[in-house]
């Protein structure tokens, strides 16, 4: 390992996980194995340049991550542009990224994967200007995040509790216009998905053959709501239905919606938009894995 200063960036909101034990913790661990030890807790305000800021002030090598989606997600932005790797510490509501990559639950395994030297080098994608590491979508899901947001009971009983006030609220179907490199078509459902990984953070496989590192991304249209094909995905199963989900894979695409959707971006409620680029930004990122 040829770094020295590591910095842990935390969440303090971020699931129902205690973050003072988590800071000991790291500390401990890192002091223990003669790394210098910072840490920033973010704030919802000009989190970005602050990240950076301390980067650069302190000449960080290597930064860890204490939180869920959204938060690797504001990190991602905020490093990009450096020379560095990021390890994964999830501590949020639903931690799609480390259920992808088979992140342990144990604190001190996680740390040893985030500080240690095997790497996978993630592809970024770019919605509206907004970097997305993990899942991003239009619809049903975006209008439960929206929800779970507005109530005060965290945690994935919080989504629980807020996914039947969803369904009967929702105006589904959806209707969409999907443009890609290849094809224009139309489309409509109760979810419009892009994917740079294979599984919600429910554990979901909602895009078997999607790669993480391959320089595409998988746009998924959810035509109907199927709880059989919803048990085949939490079952890993790769043979989903074409009536329940289809797949269409790009390197670029613009959605048109016909009135505005609920947006969200790595478990981040974003509002209601009726008009989506993707790309796939040059920079990639460089996390730690098992």
């Amino acid at each position: 390992m040829n770094f020295k200063e590591v910095l842990l960036i935390v969440n303090p909101i971020a699931g129902n996980t205690d973050k003072k034990k988590i800071i000991s913790r790291v500390k401990t661990y890192l002091e223990n194995e003669n790394f210098n030890f910072h840490l920033y807790t973010t704030t919802g305000e000009e989190d970005v340049p602050k990240i950076q800021s301390e980067i650069k002030d302190n000449k960080i090598d290597r930064v860890l991550v204490a939180g869920g989606d959204g938060t690797i997600n504001l990190v991602a932005e905020a490093i990009k542009e450096f020379d560095m790797s990021m390890g994964i510490l999830p501590a949020g509501s639903a931690n799609g990224l480390a259920v992808n990559f088979d992140i342990p639950e144990v604190l001190d395994e996680q740390l040893k994967v985030a500080m240690g030297d095997n790497f996978i080098d993630l592809d970024l994608l770019c919605l509206n200007d907004i970097i997305c590491l993990h899942m991003s979508d239009l619809g049903i899901n975006a209008e439960l995040i929206r929800n779970y947001e507005n109530s005060s009971i965290r945690g994935k009983f919080g989504y629980l509790i807020q996914s039947i006030p969803t369904l009967i609220q929702s105006e589904y179907p959806f209707h969409f216009i999907i443009e890609t490199e290849n094809e224009t078509r139309d489309a409509s459902g109760v979810l419009l998905g892009f994917a740079n990984l294979n599984k919600y953070g429910t554990g979901a496989n909602v895009n078997p053959k999607g790669k993480p590192d391959d320089g595409i991304f998988e746009i998924l249209i959810f035509k109907k709501l199927s709880l059989g094909e919803i048990l085949k995905t939490l079952k890993n199963e790769t043979d989903l239905d074409p009536d329940f989900v289809e797949i269409i894979q790009a390197k670029e695409a613009r959605i048109n919606c016909k009135k505005p959707v609920s947006f969200q971006i790595d478990g981040e409620y974003i509002g209601k938009e009726t008009e989506i680029e993707i790309k796939i930004l040059p920079e990639k990122l460089k996390l730690a894995v098992p």
